[in-house]
């Protein structure tokens, strides 16, 4: 299977069916627009194609120098063990590291773990800094 990476930003449409196979707006309740408008504002963005046909996409938002922050690591669920995630990832890391940023970081969704840690990810201890905002 010949997949083919890039690193600009799908058309809305696109992107926004993509980000819809997760099931993830349930909890976020975002419009198409507000999507749109938090992949373009995103530091990073690698897409991964199959035929024409998005079928994946990760974005990072970074400071530039210090830390950045991997999101929305998305293959489509017809497409999932094919390598996508594994190479949008590799290109995320790489592109922060051309960029010598010191510290990624990234959320991962639940059930995952394992994949992220077989990439060189490692799960932050639970007396380590860092918190969430759940109002």
């Amino acid at each position: 299977m010949e997949i083919f990476l890039s690193e600009t930003i799908p058309q809305e449409n696109e992107i926004w069916n993509l980000f819809l196979t997760t099931g993830w707006n349930d909890e976020y309740c975002l419009s198409k627009d507000e999507y749109y408008r938090a992949v373009k504002e995103s530091r990073f963005v690698v897409t991964a194609y199959y035929s024409n046909t998005l079928i994946g996409y990760g974005r990072a938002s970074a400071d530039g120098t210090v830390h950045a922050m991997i999101y929305d690591l998305i293959v489509h669920p017809d497409f999932q063990n094919s390598g996508a995630g594994s190479k949008i990832l590799n290109r995320l890391v790489e592109l922060c590291r051309r960029h010598n940023i010191r510290d990624i970081q990234l959320f991962s969704a639940k059930g995952k773990k394992a994949f992220y840690e077989k990439r060189g990810f490692k799960t932050r201890p639970d007396d380590a800094p860092g918190m969430e905002f759940k109002p």
